[in-house]
């Protein structure tokens, strides 16, 4: 991350077109906006465009506006988000999906800034700064004719490809950390915190959701919490007993055992008697160890 963001950095201050790839979830939005608030454009709020979640027939209008009577419905004229990104930065998510038609007029925004409306014939300038983001594979879309090559090289002046949070544990402990404290904010909660099992366990998942995926869980689990004291238990299941590949060799015996006793709990529904004698040990050992499990 600190090469991301040296790179981030870099270009910020100039207008270069930037391509950010990565998994869903892994921080694109995020990127996007820290490389805008750091340009010369940043009085002004960035402009986004989501290519998945507009309808491909309504793509265009969105983005470029229309002329009244462009189309059934048109009773007005209207500005698109490039208008609207006028002396700013556009963000185009899932470029991807832009329609092949849509793309021919973007890239003649990116290289004589300048478009027109749907229905109309006035050209008009602009000036916009375009961030592209994408969670696929542009090389191979080239290949299978859906995303046109001049337009790609256009956008991948600067590419900067986001970790998956797995490629990066060290931050899952900070960002836990941080989005704890957002979300004790957010939902007013006090003495919002985690207990080692739970910071242990969340840095050994692997997170294919990314960093989405780690803030769902931490709001999930804060809002269930009896206390606001996060403990792995107040996790999903199947977040409790997925076990990363690459963590499967170094397991402490205290995780494992950890581990083992939850599992038993949850077997026994909570039933701390019960879970003592298939465990083969007393009630109050049991107490003792899951007391160490807290600290």
């Amino acid at each position: 991350m600190q090469e991301v963001l040296r790179i981030a950095d870099k270009v910020a201050v100039t207008d270069a077109g930037v391509l950010i790839t990565g998994e869903s979830g892994s921080g694109k939005n995020l990127l996007a906006e820290y490389i805008h608030q750091r340009s010369k454009r940043a009085a002004k709020n960035a402009v986004k465009i989501d290519c998945a979640a507009l309808p491909r027939e309504l793509i265009e209008a969105e983005l470029f506006g229309f002329e009244k009577g462009a189309f059934t419905g048109a009773v007005s004229a209207r500005e698109g988000r490039i208008e609207r990104a006028d002396g700013s930065t556009l963000v185009l998510d899932e470029i991807a999906l832009l329609p092949f038609d849509a793309q021919a007029k973007l890239l003649r925004v990116l290289e004589n800034r300048e478009f027109e409306k749907l229905g109309g014939n006035h050209v008009q300038s602009v000036d916009v700064r375009v961030i592209a983001m994408t969670n696929v594979d542009l090389e191979n879309a080239i290949a299978r004719r859906t995303f046109r090559e001049d337009l790609y090289f256009r956008l991948n002046v600067v590419r900067i490809k986001m970790p998956r949070l797995s490629e990066r544990r060290e931050d899952i402990a900070p960002l836990a950390e941080n989005l704890l404290r957002y979300f004790a904010e957010k939902h007013g909660i006090g003495g919002a915190e985690m207990t080692a099992a739970a910071a242990r366990l969340l840095q050994n998942y692997d997170f294919p959701g990314n960093i989405r995926e780690l803030s769902n869980l931490l709001e999930r689990a804060l809002i269930l919490s009896a206390s606001g004291k996060i403990d792995a238990g107040d996790f999903p299941a199947a977040l409790q007993n997925a076990v990363p590949s690459n963590s499967k060799k170094w397991l402490s015996l205290s995780d494992l055992e950890e581990r083992h006793i939850r599992e038993t709990l949850r077997f026994t529904k909570g039933n701390k008697s019960k879970a003592a004698e298939l465990l083969g040990i007393s009630r109050k050992n049991l107490y003792e160890k899951l007391a160490r499990f807290s600290d």
